[in-house]
């Protein structure tokens, strides 16, 4: 049952689509404010497909992405308690919410620099740096920083590895996705029992 090798060659069909960088540029946006996909799931595979417009394309996630976070941010600031707040809950990031909290009474604006570039959701950083009221230009330096990163991070090494590497990774992407949900599965286990 190959099913990372039939999701990867859907997503190198999606990334030839002709107005896939609109759809790149709309799922970093609302990654950053609300939805559940990272931005490099569709980044990845839409470089690999034209890997001469890597940098470009992560390029379009980063500007999206930081725009998203600055639309989280004002949501944050101006509609935490009414809106935000019972969504949080419902979707069961209450958790996640309460350690943002205690990571930014702790950090600062270092938690967005880190979130920015990690797997941790950073839609739940944008909205907690608007609602706590963090100053709005180190907020906005860390995003870009962040983001820029983590997409010309990805967007690079497709550019460097070119065709060869979507040749390798579609030879190895059943064993990559299993790793990393495998990966993924311990590290919740492990956050679970150390907590």
């Amino acid at each position: 049952m190959k099913i990372f090798t039939k999701m990867y060659d859907a997503c190198l069909r999606w990334a030839r689509h002709q107005y896939a960088v609109y759809i790149l540029g709309f799922v970093s946006f609302i990654e950053s404010i609300f939805f559940p996909i990272p931005t490099a799931v569709m980044l990845a595979p839409m470089a690999l497909a034209k890997p001469s417009r890597a940098l470009w394309l992560a390029f379009v996630a980063t500007v999206t992405s930081v725009l998203g976070g600055v639309a989280a941010y004002l949501i944050g600031a101006f509609a935490f308690e009414s809106w935000v707040l019972p969504w949080i809950v419902e979707l069961g990031y209450q958790e996640t919410y309460n350690r943002a909290l205690d990571w930014f009474a702790e950090y600062g604006v270092w938690v967005v620099l880190v979130a920015g570039f990690s797997p941790v959701p950073y839609k739940i950083f944008t909205l907690t740096a608007g609602a706590l009221g963090m100053a709005f230009i180190p907020f906005l330096i860390a995003s870009i920083v962040a983001r820029s990163a983590q997409f010309f991070l990805i967007g690079g090494l497709v550019k460097w590895g070119g065709e060869q590497m979507e040749h390798k990774l579609r030879q190895y992407v059943e064993w990559i996705g299993w790793g990393v949900l495998i990966l993924g599965v311990l590290a919740y286990i492990i956050y679970n029992i150390a907590n």
